[in-house]
């Protein structure tokens, strides 16, 4: 399990990993830390891989840092609303044992969720490959000039965007910051990849939902100081004009345990508070 550094969320990991012991199931625990926006390339310590399930206790942010943990392997992974909005969560602490006995028994089943492979290009050479779930972000410090960011597609010349930063983000990533700089809504079974401007110069530069067999080729059309490449808001590294970042479908998506009986669309309207709902 991996959990927030949450008083709740760390009294109920206590009591799941008690009462995982008093089934003779043992409990592997990894506490979730804050983004620390250091270079992703750094050696990652990854989940064992005979690991039958993750909990993710917690808010999104310990969901997408129980992802990076899982890495590639195909464990399945639930989150478990200890958080704010919690758009990636199935369960709440309420319902958690009950849940917990279900997966227990095998008596649920699991849905894909696409990924992103990230490749960073510095002269040719490769110096970074992330996967991410939600998003990618360029992104200039609150001082900079607009980043020019030119962007290709199954490599044909798409445009230069002239913005604040840039964002390519899956279907699952398209209720978090891509929604805030003015992105569609994405359900997530939409095969696609979106690519949302962040406060863009030229109005007509609008987002754009292409198919996810994209291959998308970015970079700065121009030298500046202070742009922030960031992988799921996890981390993230400085680049330059002299960078190359390819985004493509992964093939590795991660595997949520569905919960019978939620909706999407519910989900969607109590955490957009759509027609009077509540978070």
């Amino acid at each position: 399990m991996v959990v927030k550094a949450d008083g709740n969320a760390q009294k109920t990991a206590d009591d799941l990993e008690v009462w995982l012991n008093s089934k003779g199931i043992k409990a592997v625990r990894h506490e979730s830390s804050p983004p620390e926006y250091r270079s992703p390339c750094q050696t990652k310590e990854y989940a064992p891989d005979d690991l039958k399930c993750v909990f993710a206790l917690g808010g999104d942010g310990t969901f997408l840092s129980a992802v990076r943990w899982i890495g590639d392997q195909k464990t399945p992974i639930i989150g478990v609303k200890f958080g704010e909005v919690g758009f990636l969560a199935e369960a709440s602490g309420e319902n958690l044992f009950s849940v917990a006995e279900s997966i227990i028994n095998d008596e649920f089943s699991t849905r894909s969720r696409m990924r992103l492979a990230v490749s960073v290009m510095r002269d040719g050479r490769e110096i970074c490959a992330e996967t991410v779930l939600n998003d990618i972000v360029i992104n200039k410090s609150a001082i900079a000039r607009l980043a020019h960011i030119t962007t290709h597609i199954n490599d044909h010349y798409v445009t230069e965007y002239r913005a604040d930063g840039l964002i390519v983000s899956t279907p699952t990533g398209s209720t978090a910051y891509s929604l805030a700089a003015g992105g569609p809504v994405a359900h997530p079974g939409v095969q696609g990849i979106i690519v949302t401007p962040i406060c863009p110069f030229t109005l007509t530069n609008r987002p754009l939902i292409v198919p996810d067999s994209a291959r998308i080729l970015i970079r700065l059309s121009e030298k500046l100081s202070d742009i922030m490449l960031t992988f799921d808001g996890q981390s993230g590294l400085n680049i330059s004009d002299r960078d190359q970042i390819l985004v493509k479908k992964s093939d590795h998506p991660i595997h949520v345990v569905k919960i019978p009986g939620q909706n999407y669309f519910d989900t969607l309207k109590a955490k957009l508070r759509w027609s009077g709902g509540r978070v």
